[in-house]
């Protein structure tokens, strides 16, 4: 097993930070389990919102004539986007830098320099997903693999993920 501390000069933008910091990169089994977190944090809340938008739409259908399958099947792929692009980008790039399944874990999400995230990074960095899961998850599995663990969402938006030092 490979020694993970590896020590980075985080370079010119990174204030009050010193030049040489240890940085600790997530492995696989530690994201697989914070991504399971966060699955399950965010099903009840989505469950809620998918009834609602149910809901809605089969009243605006009835109202029209229309056959209410149709809206609710272009809904909620979409609700589903926007929920958790909100809930991964918005926390990602908060002052915590990861969703609660990551803070549970001890893990946070940074740039290569080990800086937090924007939020127009943390939501491109979450658009990225959907190729890795396109991959049939290779995109996800390539984390434990590459030498900063990092899956091909953080490659394609420049980010690692971290372990937190205590």
């Amino acid at each position: 097993m490979q020694n993970r501390l590896i020590s980075t000069p985080l370079g010119p933008y990174a204030k009050g930070i010193p030049t040489e910091f240890p940085l600790i990169y997530a492995g696989f089994w530690l994201r697989l389990a914070a991504a399971l977190i966060d699955a399950l944090t965010m099903f009840i809340p989505f469950c809620f919102v998918s009834v609602v938008v149910v809901f809605i739409c089969r009243l605006v259908s009835a109202k029209k004539g229309y056959d209410p399958a149709v809206p609710i099947i272009v809904a909620l792929p979409l609700v589903f986007i926007v929920f958790t692009l909100f809930y991964f980008a918005v926390l990602e790039s908060s002052p915590w830098q990861a969703t609660l399944g990551k803070m549970a874990l001890g893990l946070r999400v940074s740039d290569i320099e080990g800086q937090r995230l924007t939020l127009r990074r943390a939501t491109g960095r979450t658009l990225a997903k959907y190729p890795s899961a396109l991959t049939l998850g290779v995109g996800y599995i390539m984390c434990a693999f590459t030498k900063k663990k990092q899956a091909l969402h953080d490659m394609m938006a420049s980010c690692l993920v971290l372990r937190r030092l205590r």
